[in-house]
């Protein structure tokens, strides 16, 4: 132990041994409790989970600077993601095996010369959506959340794939299975003999999805791994079939449901902020003028845009938190905690944090200009983790993202539709519980009229 440190059993907290369970859940979910937990006790916190055990969860980006390095997650906490995965769970695979892995995820899914390549893809879809949603403007209210995440899930189908769904009712339908299955396995973590085998018939149809995608890649290039997709890059590298299909159902998941929402909160947010909205579209029609998308290049002039995704991610994280297992012991302040013990990663509760976002519940898109995060510590914000269990798609997510808001900002004005409720709930992404509907004005043409 090290120096005058204090030990984990002096961490404040709940009284220990206590299910967190139901805590939890009177709180409404894990992203509601640990905000609730780390106003009372603290940056650094003993965290009870489901099933009596107990984690150190940390909110101040100072101190998770010690564990940023940790490559291993608690198997107990993300076994409920096993039955989707037939060559073991790719979540906790150990750090010999999953840095391999993550390498080649990352030669796909971070290439910029891959995401221009596909731009022109995503564009296309974009347009149909848009053009889909024109045509239903006068008709009522559009429920972005469904719609947005069926694109995405289309999208990175096109793009890490090498095959789009062949209808926006496939699209629909792998969405509902997905929702089917993490509500059922993720109720197993909070519910004492929930079904064993919950939602099975959507879980079969999700594995046959894949395998017709996969048949699809085949089919088209005979096998050939040359190809800059994801299917082509772990067949190249040696990967298993098995390993292959789970990757690609893992990637079809996490793809999906974080892009979607996080376009989804970030028009959520401009609509109840019409001057930063307001900014954001003069943006875009400055760059645009009267073409209706950008292109690749005009991207990083978006920086309003940008600057507004990003604050969105740091109210809404699309996912609300994470975890690893410590390897070593660590001085974490005042403590150190054992090899061993479960490192809890807060990332709603570190967006909040007052000692690095002022006023943290508003929505203020300037807090990320150059200036203001100069003197930020580069882990106060971390929509998508930290060290090498970070999200693998994190820049593919953002150009997605960007695109997207671009092109239907330059479309439409977003209006919340009345008597709505928007509460986030935990569904392993951060979702608005009964959807998030808008009514929508077509924009006049920049440049035209």
């Amino acid at each position: 132990m090290a120096g005058d440190a204090l030990p984990p059993s002096q961490i404040p907290g709940p009284p220990s041994g206590q299910d967190g369970a139901e805590a939890i859940m009177a709180a409404g979910g894990l992203h509601n409790y640990q905000l609730k937990l780390h106003t009372e006790y603290g940056p650094v916190a003993r965290l009870p989970l489901p099933g009596g055990q107990e984690a150190v969860s940390i909110a101040d980006p100072v101190l998770l600077e010690a564990t940023a390095r940790i490559n291993k997650r608690p198997e107990k906490l993300f076994e409920f993601l096993a039955p989707l995965q037939e060559s073991g769970n790719l979540q906790t695979i150990p750090a010999e095996e999953h840095g391999p892995w993550r390498r080649v995820m990352l030669s796909v899914l971070a290439g910029r010369p891959s995401h221009e390549a596909h731009f022109a893809a995503f564009t296309e879809l974009t347009t149909g959506l848009a053009d889909e949603w024109e045509r239903r403007a006068a008709e009522g209210p559009v429920a972005l959340q469904k719609d947005l995440s069926e694109l995405s899930l289309r999208m990175i189908c096109e793009y890490a794939l090498g095959s789009g769904l062949e209808s926006a009712g496939d699209a629909g339908r792998v969405v509902s299975a997905f929702e089917d299955v993490l509500t059922a396995y993720l109720a197993q973590r909070y519910t004492p003999g929930a079904d064993d085998d919950p939602a099975a018939s959507s879980l079969a149809y999700l594995r046959s999805c894949v395998d017709r995608v996969l048949a699809a890649y085949r089919e088209r290039d005979g096998g050939n791994s040359e190809r800059s997709d994801l299917i082509g890059a772990l067949a190249a590298s040696g990967e298993s079939p098995a390993r292959i299909r789970d990757t690609v159902l893992m990637t079809m998941l996490a793809a999906h449901h974080t892009t979607g929402v996080a376009i989804s909160w970030t028009l959520y947010l401009l609509a109840r902020y019409p001057e930063v909205a307001g900014r954001v579209a003069d943006e875009v029609d400055r760059v645009l003028g009267d073409r209706a998308a950008p292109d690749y290049a005009d991207v990083k002039e978006l920086t309003s845009l940008d600057a507004a995704l990003r604050e969105t991610m740091r109210l809404y994280p699309p996912g609300p938190y994470g975890a690893r297992e410590a390897t070593e012991d660590l001085r974490l302040g005042d403590y150190t905690v054992p090899a061993g013990t479960i490192i809890f990663y807060p990332f709603w509760a570190v967006h909040m944090n007052p000692e690095y976002w002022p006023d943290p519940e508003v929505f203020d898109p300037d807090r990320f200009t150059d200036k203001a995060s100069a003197d930020r510590p580069r882990l106060a914000y971390i929509p998508f983790g930290l060290g090498p269990r970070s999200c693998e798609g994190a820049a593919l997510a953002m150009i997605e993202a960007q695109l997207v808001l671009a092109i239907l900002l330059k479309r439409f004005e977003f209006h919340l539709a009345p008597g709505q409720n928007i509460t986030p709930v935990e569904r392993f992404v951060l979702w608005a519980a009964e959807d998030i509907t808008m009514n929508l004005t077509p924009r006049e043409p920049a440049g035209m009229g």
